[in-house]
């Protein structure tokens, strides 16, 4: 597996129980509020400083994942899918990256089509059953809870350059 996660090139996000822990809070007037984890973003910074481009396919929408995404400088953000294969598709279309060298992080039944298309699939601890049935990596750590940086780490671990982030804090 280490072979493979050191040709990835794209990681794609799913976002409710990936990037969040999968609550959807309403406040009064109808909008949406998210929590994020600043771990999973730093992470998700450090494999982007690297060259390593990171992207979200999410069913819903929301104004809480673009302000996200934005602060991030995340610009592959493909929202209100229902079809994340088809979206792969365009995906692979116009980075030019081959799903082989793609990971994908999910957790539920709408994510395993794109699951078994990619080179390395992710899902968190406590994704659905069948969907960690069905994953290459199962994630220590829960949805929304720095499951994202574990995935981060791995890929830059894997391609060699984990020490090299380290040295530039610890020097």
């Amino acid at each position: 597996m280490k072979n493979k996660l050191a040709n990835i090139e794209l990681l794609l996000l799913d976002v409710d129980g990936v990037l969040t822990d999968g609550f959807i809070t309403y406040s009064d007037s109808g909008e949406q509020i998210k929590s994020f984890n600043s771990k999973d973003g730093l992470g998700m910074r450090l494999l982007m400083d690297a060259e390593i481009d990171v992207g979200i396919i999410t069913g819903r929408k929301s104004k809480a994942l673009k302000y996200r995404c934005e602060n991030l400088g995340i610009t592959l953000l493909f929202d209100g899918i229902k079809d994340k294969s088809n979206t792969l598709d365009k995906i692979i279309s116009q980075t030019g990256i081959s799903a082989k060298k793609i990971a994908f992080a999910g957790d539920d039944l709408i994510d395993l089509p794109v699951m078994k298309r990619v080179g390395v699939s992710f899902c968190v601890c406590d994704a659905s059953y069948d969907v960690q049935m069905h994953c290459d990596i199962i994630t220590s750590q829960k949805g929304g809870q720095g499951a994202v940086r574990e995935i981060c780490e791995s890929i830059l671990k894997a391609k060699g350059l984990w020490d090299i982030i380290l040295n530039k804090y610890l020097s």
